[in-house]
């Protein structure tokens, strides 16, 4: 971009307010928009003109061996090296604790000569036993959906494209279990990646993994149906890839990295909220964006026509919105027409969505308005990185640290933490397996490791402890008789810049669902169709919709929100 950032010349409405924004339930009905990870790293693949060039394709009549995929980019060259693996059913599980899987991925700097491939052969199947280097980004795990997998490797056989009635109940061929990155096994750390400048954005190597794997799964079962029938057998065509993404099975892992990292979800939050903002103070509407919004509408209610979960709460909102959404629809091309000829029509359109729908429906509504608004919003994809330090002032009078407490986290002070619903669970980090585990507080042992989730109920022991020491009293003064308040304090006081930093709710309740956690964070990579398995962990699809490697240009590169295939 040239001249000023778009942040300093356009106007905006006030943000909506944190104690309405970072409540659970709000959270947990977000949709991916156009600041999700997955769509500004394909806006930006289509953009630098990235090439790819499959370099190696090595694989058996069963489907094992090796591929490598090389990736051109302005800032040099990556590689996604592909291990597919020969998977007993007895082996087959997605569960954090599994040993072997149907293929395993490293991302890399690395040329892939004999000696890379010897290495990474030798480690990355073995995921947490191996060990990988400062070249490697990225390492992951993936297990085919084996009915959809075998389906369409039958009917490429048999010169058949797969017909969307088939698809769209799984809507991926293979799911991957893990996608880790940072420094975890040997990987490169955020540090390395992003001086070496071809990543500088959240994620952004993880996306770009999940998309490459994609292409892998294509060329995956294009070789296996060449196998059974060589003159009969089809590819899959640019209409039929659409139709598959990648699917994922998330849990607990993942959600305690909000809380262990406000600043950066601060810059998330942040971002959203402006763009939702800029959007809602715009004062005329104009035919083109207008009629973008109908059709994303339109996609919008056949996408959630197509979405079915087994988990009750989640399809009940989705039944909800099946009910909302047309109507809202009705309205907008009736008596809500008349908002598009007044000032603010977009900010009309979201108070009626305010008053009028579900809070899902709300948050369905604030993805939508962002869809025609691309040269208005899109550059806000580059404030979302941040330096996660956390300020810390010692010379703070124990009056302004109670002040800061009262303004920021009221809605932490009105809980009762000695009733034992509001302390029901502790979140631990398994010993096996190095993961976020959720305890029973009052049923199950090891409470004494606790993580330190329970924001809400430690700002309030801290609090307490503060109310009958003397005002003018220092902050390092207090902290030399508490010192177990040294984190919380610093916390409390480098977030008093970062008002979405913080999850306004109590993360320890027996009514938690922290499910709500996963979706939020999920929903920010642009991960779409929710599947709760429990209220710990989910499945979701990542890239349906979105176009091929092949076909990806600046114009689809932006098209495939909320796909629909039946319609």
């Amino acid at each position: 971009m040239t001249g000023k950032p778009a942040a300093a010349q356009t106007p905006t409405l006030k943000l909506r307010p944190p104690d309405a924004v970072m409540r659970l339930e709000r959270l947990g009905s977000f949709y991916q928009t156009r600041l999700s990870f997955m769509r500004s790293l394909l806006r930006r693949i289509a953009r630098e003109r990235w090439s790819l060039t499959r370099e190696r394709f090595d694989l058996d009549p069963r489907g094992v061996g090796v591929a490598v995929y090389a990736l051109a980019t302005p800032r040099g060259p990556v590689r996604l090296v592909a291990f597919s693996h020969e998977l007993a059913p007895e082996d087959r599980t997605d569960r954090v604790i599994a040993e072997r899987w149907d293929a395993t991925f490293a991302l890399t700097t690395a040329l892939a000569d004999v000696d890379t491939i010897a290495r990474l052969g030798a480690n990355v199947p073995l995921q947490e036993a191996g060990r990988c280097s400062p070249s490697e980004y990225v390492l992951c795990r993936a297990n085919k959906s084996v009915r959809m997998f075998e389906s369409v490797v039958a009917g490429l056989a048999q010169g058949r494209q797969p017909q969307a009635a088939e698809v769209t109940g799984t809507g991926y061929l293979m799911r991957t279990t893990a996608v880790y990155g940072n420094g975890k096994f040997g990987l490169s750390d955020l540090d390395n990646t992003f001086g070496r400048g071809l990543f500088s954005r959240p994620f952004e190597a993880e996306m770009l993994t999940v998309y490459l794997i994609r292409e892998f799964t294509f060329d995956l079962v294009a070789h296996l149906a060449r196998v059974r029938a060589p003159e009969a057998a089809v590819t899959l065509s640019p209409a039929s890839k659409r139709m598959f993404g990648i699917g994922n099975a998330t849990g607990l892992g993942m959600a305690p990295f909000l809380t262990g990292h406000p600043i950066l979800f601060d810059h998330w939050m942040t971002a959203r909220e402006t763009a939702i903002a800029r959007v809602r103070a715009i004062e005329r509407s104009d035919a083109r964006r207008v009629a973008r919004f109908r059709e994303v509408l339109d996609l919008a209610i056949a996408h959630l026509a197509e979405w079915r979960t087994d988990d009750t709460r989640q399809m009940a909102r989705i039944e909800t919105l099946r009910r909302e959404l047309p109507d809202f629809r009705d309205w907008f091309a009736g008596e809500g027409a008349a908002v598009l000829d007044d000032l603010g029509p977009w900010n009309a359109i979201a108070e009626a969505a305010g008053a009028r729908l579900s809070i899902e429906g709300q948050e369905l509504i604030n993805s939508l308005i962002l869809e025609p608004h691309g040269d208005l919003v899109d550059d806000l994809e580059d404030t979302m990185s941040a330096a996660e330090h956390l300020a810390f002032d010692p010379a703070m009078p124990l009056r302004a640290l109670e002040n800061l407490i009262r303004a920021n986290y009221a809605w932490a002070l009105d809980v009762d933490y000695e009733d034992p619903a509001r302390q029901h669970f502790f979140w631990y980090v398994s010993e096996e397996k190095l993961e976020p585990r959720l305890g029973e507080r009052f049923a199950e042992p090891g409470a004494d490791k606790e993580m330190p989730i329970g924001v809400a109920r430690d700002v309030k022991r801290l609090h307490t402890a503060l109310r009958d020491l003397t005002p003018a009293m220092t902050t390092a003064e207090f902290l030399i008789g508490h010192p177990e308040f040294r984190r919380l304090v610093r916390r409390v006081q480098g977030l008093a810049a970062h008002p979405y930093g913080e999850i306004r709710d109590n993360l320890l309740a027996r009514d938690l669902v922290a499910v709500d956690l996963l979706r939020c964070k999920l929903s920010m990579f642009g991960a779409a169709k929710f599947d709760p398995k429990s209220d710990r962990w989910t499945r979701i699809t990542m890239y349906q919709g979105a176009p091929g490697f092949g076909e990806l240009t600046q114009d689809s590169a932006d098209d495939w929100a909320f796909p629909a295939f039946l319609g």
